[in-house]
């Protein structure tokens, strides 16, 4: 009973582990970790940046929502923004956009300068003060790519994430295969495919015959999978 009650609230969430999040988003786990379960520092702990779609457990589990956003934490942290400035920025965020994910959202396109602004009152981060004072900086890191790719409600939530630039072959969807990678159109997971590759000496036409797709399918699948272990 407890197995069917944990996959049932699973469904629609998506459900990653730190190593995992990390070969589709390109982040190190190590990262990924200290972002999202917390960190000690001279002894002292510090929480996670956010609460997890899965909550904190044993397991260390991401969401789908948790994957996506971990991928704008990773664009401040290359421009030098603390950690503490992110987690204000996350807060005031939130409260603006009455959204729990606010970084994925478009409007923090627009609207996440002032946020910037307000969070140097509070925190003193120089990074992020620059990031709202120039417009070029600020674009620098809020950039178009990071939210290429992504389908949104009509609420502005995240709902699914085409991870391959300008193709629709392969998405993210935590409501497909617990929001591994499918192919869009059949739903089989990537690593499946790539799995029977190896195992068939690499014959994409017999895998296709396998899978009863076709053979294009299997080679973006491939392609994919060899981009993610590299």
């Amino acid at each position: 009973m407890k197995t069917i009650e944990t996959s049932s609230r699973l469904i629609g969430v998506g459900v990653y582990t730190p190593s995992e999040a990390a070969l589709y988003t390109g982040i190190a786990a190590k990262d990924i970790r200290r972002w999202l379960f917390g960190y000690k520092v001279d002894g002292v702990d510090h929480s996670g940046l956010w609460l997890p779609e899965l909550g904190v457990n044993d397991e260390k589990l991401l969401g789908f929502h948790d994957l996506l956003e971990i991928r704008f934490v990773h664009a401040f942290r290359k421009h030098a923004v603390s950690l503490q400035a992110i987690r204000a920025a996350s807060r005031q965020a939130k409260e603006i956009f009455n959204l729990h994910y606010p970084f994925t959202c478009r409007r923090f396109q627009t609207d996440g300068r002032s946020i910037f602004a307000t969070v140097f009152d509070e925190t003193g981060d120089e990074a992020i003060l620059d990031l709202a004072k120039r417009q070029y900086a600020f674009r620098q890191v809020i950039a178009p790519a990071l939210y290429e790719g992504i389908d949104y409600t009509g609420e502005g939530k995240a709902q699914r994430w085409y991870p391959v630039k300008r193709s629709k072959a392969i998405v993210l969807d935590p409501h497909r295969n617990f929001g591994k990678p499918v192919l869009s159109s059949t739903g089989v997971d990537t690593a499946s495919i790539y799995q029977a590759y190896l195992a068939e000496g690499q014959d994409a036409k017999r895998v296709s015959v396998i899978f009863e797709i076709p053979t294009a399918a299997v080679d973006a699948a491939v392609t994919y999978e060899h981009r993610i272990a590299a």
